[in-house]
């Protein structure tokens, strides 16, 4: 029976090769921090990682995590609300929402589970849910799993928020939500415009803080504390597998209640085994050290800065950014490939982004700067995008 089946799909893959979209896995066999190793056994330097606080391989969350494997083992073998809570997941779900300044928290294996688990407990077909139109694809499906009618607005389009919004009071609840940093873009949600239009038509506000968490704000409490609306916003969602540690785990964090319902009805919760000991661990000592300290943040800062202004001036089509993300703009699908592997050559792990993640003919270079890199790292990169690009026609 699979013999049909197999040759549609190797046509299938075969037209994706074709056309330059198939992704190759390149294997890094180092820890994941500034310099790796790739298992070419080069060592390269890596602007593609989220990253973004450096804190993948700290010695700190090590040891906390080796702690914890002694203290508590290895897994909980259940999921949470059987026999697969820990005093070390309510510790960390507490310091989620000091961190965030809410009101509780709930863990997920992933923020990917987290936004699929979010919407069908909370809403249904007499309510509605106004989305971005450049959402995180965890909240397409999110929503897909919902009943609730669905509203899509322009990318930080106010005034086709704002229409939605008009035609939405026709919903018993309305629900706006929006990634906090675009992933691909690097542009930050204009969360108090979409707060003060929420508060015009009697709607809540998610958002999505996985890109933006560990990044904005001045101390990297996220979008909420850049446009000082902290404690104001229904819901967040967020990993820990970016800026905070980069291994796993989601979060949701917010109203009481939302949580209360959540572990109530969440399905990504309520069947899928609880976070490791170990990264729960990892997390806690993460939100600590983020309290004691802004340095990781201010260094990010200050990097983030220094590249973007390099690599505007060396010539390169830059999208305006306010995170760490710095989206290096080809257009053409296979250049994004050529010129990522061709970086590869000179000790620079990048990679290109095509459709379908981000829309036919805007394939780019994403590079993600992180606090784990030093000056001289943002320059031979810089240096590096500009021997190649000028080879490639990019620049001049």
């Amino acid at each position: 029976m699979y013999q049909d089946f197999q040759k549609h799909l190797q046509k299938e893959l075969k037209a994706i090769e074709e056309a330059g979209l198939y992704k190759n896995e390149r294997i890094i066999t180092s820890a994941q921090q500034a310099a790796i190793r790739v298992s070419t056994g080069k060592e390269v330097l890596n602007f593609c990682a989220n990253n973004y606080l450096g804190l993948a391989n700290s010695k700190e969350l090590i040891k906390a995590a080796k702690e914890a494997l002694d203290t508590h083992g290895y897994g909980m073998s259940s999921v949470r609300f059987i026999c697969g809570t820990g005093d070390l997941h309510k510790q960390l779900e507490a310091k989620i929402s000091e961190f965030f300044g809410t009101e509780d928290a709930i863990l997920y294996a992933a923020c990917f589970d987290a936004n699929g688990g979010v919407f069908e407990p909370l809403l249904d077909e007499n309510d509605a849910i106004i989305s971005d139109s450049l959402n995180h694809a965890s909240i397409i499906d999110g929503v897909r799993l919902c009943k609730a009618q669905r509203y899509r607005y322009a990318n930080a389009n106010m005034d086709e928020l704002e229409n939605c919004l008009k035609v939405a009071q026709a919903q018993r609840h309305r629900l706006i939500v929006t990634d906090g940093v675009f992933s691909m873009d690097g542009n930050v949600a204009p969360l108090d415009k979409i707060y003060a239009l929420a508060t015009k038509y009697n709607a809540m506000v998610m958002v999505d803080e996985s890109h933006s968490a560990g990044v904005v704000g001045k101390t990297g409490r996220g979008t909420t504390e850049q446009f000082n609306l902290r404690g104001k916003i229904e819901i967040l969602t967020g990993t820990l597998g970016k800026a905070f540690g980069g291994a796993v785990g989601g979060f949701t964090t917010g109203k009481k209640e939302i949580i209360d319902m959540l572990r109530q009805r969440s399905r990504p919760y309520l069947f899928s085994n609880s976070i490791p000991p170990m990264i729960a661990a990892a997390g806690i000592r993460m939100f600590d050290m983020m309290s004691e300290t802004n340095e990781l943040q201010d260094k990010l800062h200050s990097n983030t800065d220094y590249f973007v202004s390099k690599m505007k001036a060396a010539g390169f089509d830059i999208k305006p950014t306010q995170s760490a993300i710095c989206a290096v703009m080809l257009y053409d699908a296979k250049l994004s490939q050529q010129m990522a592997a061709k970086l590869l050559d000179e000790g620079i792990y990048v990679t290109g982004f095509y459709y379908p993640v981000v829309p036919k003919d805007l394939a780019r270079i994403r590079v993600q700067v992180s606090a784990g890199h030093e000056i001289e790292h943002l320059d031979k990169c810089v240096a590096a995008f500009t021997k190649i690009g000028k080879e490639l026609g990019v620049i001049k």
